[in-house]
């Protein structure tokens, strides 16, 4: 079955910056059929940052599933919940279905590869996953020092910063890359959109986006 994001907008006031697993976690309470599901992805929630490692939901934030479509039916009754997101809340609205466009290349705001935390052999893996694939596409890892982001720590290599981001799992935080991937054809984006790179997919990991920067 085809993948497809179905997107629902939010309503609230802020959230944690790192919240991926605190919304994995409140999510799959009310959709206990996504619980452990590896190709369930719930894409990060964009927002304003707003200091104290907060980000403010604003008009363009939304909870966002990439599942295939025969998932649909099974996520649609969280429309209308409140949610508990740690200590704050959100209010979630009504569908939007979208399909994946291909893009001749794609960014991951966070891959993490277990085993693999420092930036050549962390790209190595990537590329490894992409051959296994089939996909030819160029990867790389992203180098955006100016970007200010409270989950952000810039890691010095033989050129110049490349982004370092780190995720918290119960009383872990996991390390990753943001990683963007060129030069790609319609089929491999698409493919590389449905299964994406890395773990932690239902915590936000791994999930690919036209890249339009």
């Amino acid at each position: 079955m085809p993948f497809v994001d179905v997107s629902f907008k939010l309503q609230g006031s802020s959230i944690p910056v790192d919240h991926g697993y605190l919304l994995y976690s409140t999510v799959s309470k009310h959709i206990p059929e996504i619980h452990g599901n590896e190709e369930v992805g719930l894409h990060p929630v964009t927002g304003q940052l707003a200091g104290n490692r907060l980000l403010s939901i604003t008009d363009r934030s939304s909870l966002i599933f990439r599942l295939s479509s025969d998932r649909i039916s099974q996520i649609l009754p969280i429309a209308g919940k409140e949610l508990n997101i740690g200590e704050y809340k959100i209010r979630i609205g009504v569908p939007q279905t979208r399909a994946l466009v291909p893009s001749a290349r794609l960014y991951s705001r966070l891959v993490v590869i277990k085993g693999f935390m420092e930036p050549k052999p962390f790209l190595e893996a990537v590329q490894r996953q992409l051959d296994a694939l089939n996909i030819k596409g160029k990867p790389s890892l992203v180098e955006q020092p100016h970007i200010a982001d409270a989950n952000e720590n810039k890691d010095v290599g033989t050129h110049s910063p490349v982004l370092r981001r780190t995720i918290r799992i119960r009383d872990k935080d996991i390390v990753g890359f943001a990683v963007r991937v060129e030069e790609l054809t319609a089929e491999e984006s698409l493919r590389l959109q449905e299964k994406g790179l890395g773990g932690r997919r239902r915590f936000g990991c791994g999930i690919f986006i036209p890249d339009r920067r």
